[in-house]
């Protein structure tokens, strides 16, 4: 499936424990449909001491959250906006349905 969200786009939450905050998307996971957001669905992680980290421990990390739970947000409007789409000279790009300007990329 074809996500309209992309790596560096900003976002919305618009449900779940991390309701109305905001922050830019990291990696996208086209095959779960999921996203990793930065600083949001913050989880404990028990790390055992080993190769990769010389000292065990509980650290933070992001945890990836379905894309149906996030949506655009527009800094000029300062709102979270829905996505279209439009072809221009034979290339398609991504539309805010609320101005209609057309996003880069």
């Amino acid at each position: 499936m074809k996500m309209k969200i992309r790596k560096g786009d900003k976002v919305k939450i618009i449900s779940g424990k991390d309701i109305n905050k905001t922050g830019v998307v990291l990696s996208v996971l086209l095959d779960k449909n999921r996203v990793i957001v930065e600083g949001i669905n913050i989880i404990k992680k028990h790390v055992k001491p080993g190769a990769v980290s010389k000292e065990g421990g509980i650290i933070k990390k992001e945890a990836s959250i379905h894309v149906s739970n996030v949506m655009y947000f527009d800094d000029e409007l300062g709102k979270a906006v829905r996505l279209g789409s439009k072809v221009v000279d034979g290339k398609k790009y991504r539309v805010n349905k609320v101005t209609g300007k057309v996003l880069e990329k």
